[in-house]
């Protein structure tokens, strides 16, 4: 048996705990009991015989749903309308990689409270690691923070078991450490998954996020542009946003126009 398909019976086989896919809604917040979670999954009760935390250090915060074991997605979730039971109509979600950046992540938290918005931070652990009380900022303000990897390398997909866990675990001990929080989603740097990716962060009780409007601020193509891709979104889409990696004044200043022409079109920004 290769070794793809022994991944993909691993992760069709493994049951996770956690409080996963819930799906937040900012401002005038819609919540099912259950929450929200991938298509493919389905809830049994809780077994308490086992505990995915990687740290005891972490300081869980009370659960809106009851927690329950979900099987492992087999895809990264691209799109609002993959989780089951859906989002309400005219929901998006704002997606935030590659920081906490001393300059401009909190220009980013700025102008999301100035709009009411909240956003999901996928954030590095070495950045967590020199901007510890810049990560409890944005968890304090309400926003999701969520597994990046240690030290984004763009070479994740290529790396072997050992490698993967490393650079994912050790990221989320450090984000537990300093938000109290155990992550609930994880992105692969520059969207390169693999199997052994899946399997590592299905350990973990992680689910796999992707997005479905990129404006590739990350290679500051002009403020213009990244507002027009911005402008595209609509019903179910994940938009994806850096506030760091480099200088991200054009994200801002795009965001600043995008975000109340998307709220004023009706759409409705969620965490996930």
């Amino acid at each position: 048996m290769d070794d793809e398909t022994t991944g993909t019976s691993r992760r069709r086989a493994l049951w996770l705990f956690g409080v996963v896919a819930g799906l937040a809604l900012a401002a005038d917040e819609v919540r099912t009991p259950n929450g929200y979670r991938t298509a493919e999954a389905e809830i049994v009760p809780a077994s308490p015989a086992v505990n995915p935390a990687p740290t005891p250090r972490a300081r869980l915060r009370p659960p809106s749903w009851t927690p329950g074991r979900l099987v492992a997605a087999e895809e990264p979730v691209r799109e609002l309308t993959q989780l089951s039971p859906p989002p309400p109509a005219k929901t998006i979600a704002l997606t935030i990689d590659d920081g906490p950046h001393p300059v401009w992540t909190p220009k980013m938290l700025d102008l999301l409270a100035e709009h009411d918005v909240r956003a999901t931070f996928f954030i590095i652990g070495e950045q967590v690691r020199e901007q510890r009380e810049l990560t409890r900022r944005i968890a304090d303000a309400g926003h999701q923070i969520c597994n990046h990897t240690m030290h984004h390398p763009l070479s994740l997909a290529g790396m072997s078991t050992k490698e993967v866990r490393e650079e994912v675990v050790e990221a989320h001990d450090r984000i537990a450490d300093a938000t109290g929080v155990l992550p609930g989603f994880f992105r692969a740097p520059g969207g390169n998954w693999s199997d052994r990716v899946m399997d590592v962060i299905a350990e973990y009780g992680m689910l796999p996020i992707d997005w479905s409007i990129d404006p590739r601020d990350w290679a500051r193509p002009g403020t213009g542009r990244v507002r027009s891709r911005l402008l595209e979104a609509g019903d179910g889409d994940i938009l994806l946003c850096h506030d760091g990696g480099g200088d991200r004044a054009q994200t801002i200043k795009a965001l600043r126009k995008a975000v109340p022409e998307l709220k004023k079109r009706g759409l409705t920004f969620a965490t996930l």
